[in-house]
């Protein structure tokens, strides 16, 4: 029988909870029946080694140049790429303006795909997949230059909480045949923009395993840190505003003036760490909030933490958190939208308010009680948080 033809398109395996929901994927894949490709669009990021050897890796295209610095591109001769991200931003500026949106926008990220596929070689162009998935936004690659039967758009960011042209993205998503949500939460703010494309969303879950994140667990971590006398905290994600990584030092302040005795461990990297770094000198944390940098494999932190928190802004559905549930560590989370998809309040985790004397004042109440943390944990044991089931819906949609 001739196994059927998947394709994944994403832009890197950087550290990331979209990242690995991708690993989550790939690892469930019933490769007897299924060939799958995967094309990044740059090959880097410390969870490349994780790829299962099943899984064919494409070579790159033009799309690796969508990171690099703009005035390399003359030295490797990709004027075409050139013109197209400058055209990109000046056109993305004036749209921002046009539209008076906020800072914290993702107009230029989008238009910077939609103005440069054009200069990109096809993928693979002499196979036709029965099934395309474009697992990260801006999806015009994987619309433009992957020949298949069906496609595939993902969600992972709740809409409701970022600015967008709406125009331009509609274009682009409906498109596709299906786009495919991780949540209700994440629906809803989704067709809050897009109620036109109601009939094109499917709910598939990022599929977290618990064998993998299990087994990965046991691997060797620094001795410091598992032998830590203090209370550990560890929040894992990219140190960007949506985390909310920024406010963590005084967070830690406020606990620590209540007499309790803590260190808040982070695991994590980007564009944010020079203001988490200047945060936490401010609020004098050098040595209570730690920043551990990369890490390839983030579990065995996980499972020789305390309590596991996830402070962020917003959310689509954090990964690290059905991780750290899997490894029955108790879990806070800060109140953003989609946080009551994400655990039953009281029952298998715990969410706080996002102000940081509140957030502060919730973390402390959970360090003191210990009836809750017992039956958090309890509860946690009770539950099956593993999904490979989810890998279902794939197939239906490859078999219709």
């Amino acid at each position: 029988m001739l196994k059927k033809k998947v394709i994944v398109v994403a832009h890197a395996m950087e550290l990331g909870g979209a990242e690995r929901a991708i690993l989550g994927l790939l690892n469930s894949f019933d490769y007897s029946k299924y060939q799958v490709d995967l094309f990044l669009m740059r090959q880097e990021g410390d969870l490349l080694k994780f790829i299962p050897k099943e899984v064919n890796l494409l070579p790159m295209n033009q799309a690796r140049y969508l990171a690099v610095p703009m005035k390399s591109l003359i030295s490797k001769h990709e004027i075409s790429m050139l013109y197209g991200r400058l055209k990109a931003k000046c056109l993305a500026k004036k749209r921002i303006k046009e539209l008076g949106l906020k800072e914290d926008n993702q107009v230029e990220l989008t238009y910077s795909h939609k103005y440069t596929w054009k200069y990109m070689d096809a993928i693979n162009p002499d196979v036709e997949y029965d099934l395309a998935i474009s697992f990260l936004t801006p999806h015009y690659i994987c619309l433009n230059h992957v020949k298949s039967k069906k496609k595939i758009a993902w969600i992972h960011t709740d809409y409701s909480t970022i600015d967008i042209d709406v125009e331009t993205e509609l274009n682009m998503w409906e498109s596709y045949n299906y786009i495919a949500s991780i949540s209700e939460n994440v629906t809803e703010a989704f067709l809050q923009k897009f109620p036109i494309l109601k009939d094109k969303i499917i709910r598939i879950d990022n599929i977290v395993t618990n064998s993998m994140v299990e087994e990965q667990a046991d691997e060797p971590i620094d001795v410091e840190f598992e032998e830590e006398e203090h209370i550990k905290l560890l929040s894992i994600g990219r140190f960007s505003y949506a985390k909310n990584f920024d406010n963590i030092p005084e967070i830690c302040k406020y606990i620590l003036e209540s007499g309790l005795n803590i260190r808040w461990y982070l695991i994590g990297f980007g564009g944010d760490e020079q203001l988490i770094r200047d945060n936490i000198e401010k609020c004098g944390m050098r040595d209570r909030v730690i920043i551990l940098g990369k890490k390839g494999n983030p579990y065995p932190y996980i499972k020789n933490c305390d309590i596991y928190v996830q402070p962020s802004r917003y959310e689509g559905k954090a990964v690290t958190v059905r991780e750290a549930q899997i490894l029955q560590k108790p879990v806070i989370i800060t109140n953003y939208a989609t946080a009551h998809s994400q655990i039953e309040d009281g029952y298998d985790g715990v969410i706080v308010p996002l102000d940081n004397k509140e957030c502060a004042k919730g973390i402390e109440q959970v360090i003191r009680d210990s009836n809750l943390h017992n039956k958090l944990i309890a509860n946690m044991k009770k539950a099956h948080y593993s999904n490979e089931s989810e890998i279902e819906k794939i197939y239906k949609i490859i078999g219709e």
